[in-house]
């Protein structure tokens, strides 16, 4: 198997220079042990709690552990040995070098109640996510936060449909980056059974596996849709507080990404409902059971699952850059939408989403809505146009080859 160069290594080097603990945290085998064990060039100790027996005495016998694996250490799956991190606590307090504790975890909500309990000022937090297009084509030290630009950089090879939806399909799994596109079903197939039993259970007492695979369905075909929990519910015949605890479930593994709405009362983003993206294009796909890129391409979810690429590919250039701005989407009384917003430096930088080579100014009429009550940036349409053109004074149209 061959792992690409990921963009997150520069910051992790850097983060580790001046923290005491890192934490990596990201949904099952999008490659969080894999960087940290690249970048393990100073001796440092690797153990995971994946294994039994380290994983009895990380829970009864934590000091013990650390007399086993002194620091500096890595270790894998941390959410399993909630135990440990009161002594990682003590092991940081008194300790005056950085980098002494490297951790991975798939399970956020779990982590960071013991995160926040135990490690606060004392840890910084990164999020990994799949492959970036970039880091697919071996560029990923090359990949910056995206913000539209009147002229974005042209690095990558421009696609055509027919291979961007097979890139879409796909999936950015790093291992299955690497696969023949033959096994693409039994490498999903085996996906979701691994994750319930080794995620799902472990968060929640989930006694009927076919429903919670059939919620999982429902709520792929929904990406790129603002949430809808009774629907969903009633859709899989279930309540509608289960529905909401397996979303929760979703959402902590990283299966799911919640975008929140825009509005300048903060209060209200807290309330209204937000919109859904499955975090990977392929997993989504074998959910919704999209067998081939052209029976997707040519689909009712072409456009929602071509949103949903988009979407994560710009959260991953920024997360793989060690930056966390605010993101949100836009829709106001009057039904006008905006795909995305990205906060960054009081202005607020509006992004339409089309499967389109033969974009209009008209497609980002809401642009010049929403700069009437805010502060704008530069916008742009993110397409399938084969260059990037000017829209307007302060608008573009960008391939999706040039995010």
């Amino acid at each position: 198997m061959t792992y690409m160069e990921r963009t997150l290594k520069d910051t992790i080097l850097k983060l580790s220079d001046n923290f005491k603990v890192l934490l990596i945290t990201g949904m099952r085998q999008v490659g969080k042990t894999t960087i940290l064990r690249q970048l393990s060039s100073d001796g440092r100790v690797y153990v995971t709690l994946d294994n039994a027996k380290d994983l009895v005495m990380a829970k009864d016998e934590p000091e013990f552990f650390f007399q086993t694996y002194p620091a500096p250490v890595l270790i894998d799956e941390i959410q399993y040995a909630p135990e440990l991190f009161s002594h990682i606590k003590m092991l940081a307090d008194n300790a005056h070098s950085y980098g002494l504790v490297w951790m991975t975890g798939s399970q956020q909500f779990q982590l960071m109640k013991g995160v926040t309990e135990s490690l606060a000022g004392r840890v910084v937090i990164l999020e990994l996510l799949g492959y970036s297009i970039y880091e697919r084509e071996g560029l990923g030290r090359q990949q910056k936060p995206f913000i539209p630009l009147p002229k974005p950089p042209a690095i990558l090879k421009k696609r055509e449909l027919k291979e961007t939806y097979e890139i879409i399909w796909r999936g950015s799994f790093p291992e299955m980056a690497s696969k023949d596109i033959d096994v693409w079903s039994n490498f999903y197939s085996s996906y979701i059974k691994t994750y319930i039993e080794r995620d799902v259970r472990q968060i929640a007492n989930v006694s009927n596996e076919a429903d919670f695979i059939k919620f999982l369905s429902v709520v792929a075909a929904r990406t790129a849709q603002e949430l809808n929990i009774t629907d969903i519910a009633r859709n899989v015949d279930i309540a509608p507080n289960t529905a909401k605890a397996w979303l929760s479930i979703l959402e902590s593994s990283g299966i799911v990404y919640l975008l929140k709405p825009y509005y300048k009362n903060i209060s209200k983003r807290l309330i209204k409902k937000p919109k859904l993206y499955f975090t990977d294009t392929g997993l989504c796909s074998y959910l919704c059971s999209w067998n081939s890129p052209e029976s997707l391409e040519k689909g009712a979810m072409s456009g929602a699952i071509f949103e949903t690429f988009v979407i994560m590919e710009i959260i991953k250039s920024h997360y793989h850059n060690g930056k966390y701005p605010a993101f949100y989407f836009y829709r106001d009384n009057a039904q006008t939408e905006i795909d995305l917003l990205i906060e960054q430096d009081g202005l607020l930088h509006p992004i339409e989403i089309k499967k389109t080579a033969n974009p209009r100014k008209a497609d980002i009429q809401a642009f010049e809505k929403l700069a009437e009550s805010s502060n704008t940036g530069y916008g742009t349409i993110i397409c399938m146009t084969d260059k990037a053109r000017p829209l307007t004074e302060n608008a573009n149209a960008i391939s999706i080859w040039d995010i």
